[in-house]
């Protein structure tokens, strides 16, 4: 069976995709037990016995008293985005905990029109709301980078998500940051510590695509550090200094994805009417205020083998709403694909032809897991026959 050097820059390893979900072992974070079944099932196999949800919710309405005896002004941020998770957050947030909220989010470049209805709808709903606007000049040239460094558009550009948010807590003296989810728990993204896999968020800077927070590194080839000022996260230390605590909302209250969208749906969130062809995933309520999404998850599938469906696959697999042998045939009929119009509209974007995109695109593909068949069809090696 083929190798591969996984991306967390670990030893080289044997692909194997685990035996009760459909993860792969590229998935940097993701580990297999000896049964070959990855961490993350074994923790979702302990979200209905092995978790005393009455008292991780005490534990939040004490966090919740907390914020508001020391506030001045708003007892939480709600970074948000107006999608299916930031609208269960903020209601419960303010419904169910009596949070005074303000949400705050970085508005994406070129917001689609359902992600700008979305937010207006959570908004609508009864919250003060602030939205930063990162220059679209250097968030361009950042997009630009990341995809001829890295193969991933979004890596510079996911920055501002938690800093900004982290930012306005800090300036405007409010205890309390809370975030959705913590990914580390649900999709075994890379943790620094294991500390980082309960509900304290401050650890969330070392996440996969931010690496530690420190914007500076796209501080070059005209880009000066005044540029990327929304992109920095502050430190723990400044972070502590200023009082405010940052928590994870799924550590605390049960997180479902798919139960988040069928609140959301109630609550007037619009998704997407898109073909799961041209989509690339299984769902159509995720990632919503921006199309470069399908583009980039196409980028990962060509180098870790893995696409949104899989996540979306884990995730039904896990929880009960789906069978890993139809986990299978949706994984092979919709991973990874990505609607020409998607790219074309990325292409537009950053300024380049498609033949460049290709060119580009293709020399990220991880040639330890693909080969071309007899019919030149690009197919995964070994894998398949491990399934």
């Amino acid at each position: 069976m083929k190798k591969f050097e996984q991306s967390s820059g670990s030893d080289l390893l044997t692909i194997v995709r685990c035996k009760k979900c459909v993860q792969l072992n590229t998935r940097p974070g993701v580990t297999f037990d000896e049964q070959g079944v990855c961490n993350v099932c074994r923790y979702y196999e302990t979200k209905d016995d092995g978790i005393d949800w009455n008292a991780r919710r005490k534990e939040f309405e004490e966090i919740a008293e907390w914020a508001k005896k020391k506030a001045t002004t708003y007892d939480a941020v709600i970074p948000a985005s107006g999608g299916k998770d930031s609208v269960r957050v903020a209601l419960y947030a303010r419904d169910e905990l009596g949070l005074n909220c303000v949400l705050v989010r970085c508005e994406p470049y070129n917001i689609t029109s359902i992600g700008r209805h979305n937010w207006e709808n959570l908004v609508n709903k009864g919250f003060d709301a602030v939205t930063y606007t990162c220059n679209p000049v250097v968030v361009k040239e950042l997009m630009k980078r990341a995809f001829y460094q890295y193969g991933h558009i979004s890596k510079a550009t996911d920055y501002p998500l938690y800093p900004i948010p982290i930012r306005f807590a800090m300036n405007y003296k409010i205890p309390l940051v809370v975030f959705g989810e913590n990914s580390a728990l649900e999709l075994g993204d890379v943790v620094k510590d294991k500390s980082e896999l309960g509900g304290d968020a401050s650890g969330i800077a070392n996440w996969n695509t931010i690496g530690g927070g420190d914007a500076s590194v796209w501080a070059k080839e005209g880009i000066t550090r005044k540029a990327i000022i929304p992109y920095q996260f502050p430190s723990k230390e400044e972070i502590e200094k200023a009082g405010v605590r940052l928590i994870f909302f799924s550590y605390y209250v049960k997180w479902s994805q798919y139960e988040n969208a069928q609140f959301a749906l109630k609550h007037g969130l619009k998704i997407r009417r898109d073909s799961r062809e041209n989509l690339g995933r299984i769902h159509k309520w995720s990632c919503l205020d921006t199309d470069r999404h399908m583009v980039n998850q196409m980028l990962k599938f060509f180098k870790l083998g893995i696409g949104f469906a899989t996540d979306e696959i884990c995730y039904d697999i896990r929880e009960g709403r789906l069978t890993r042998d139809k986990g299978l045939e949706l994984l092979k009929a919709y991973d990874g694909r990505c609607a020409d119009k998607y790219i074309q509209k990325f292409c537009d974007q950053i300024g380049i032809t498609k033949k460049e995109f290709w060119r580009v695109a293709s020399s990220f593909r991880n040639m330890d897991i693909w080969e071309r068949d007899k019919t030149g069809k690009w197919v995964m090696k070994a894998i398949e026959r491990n399934c």
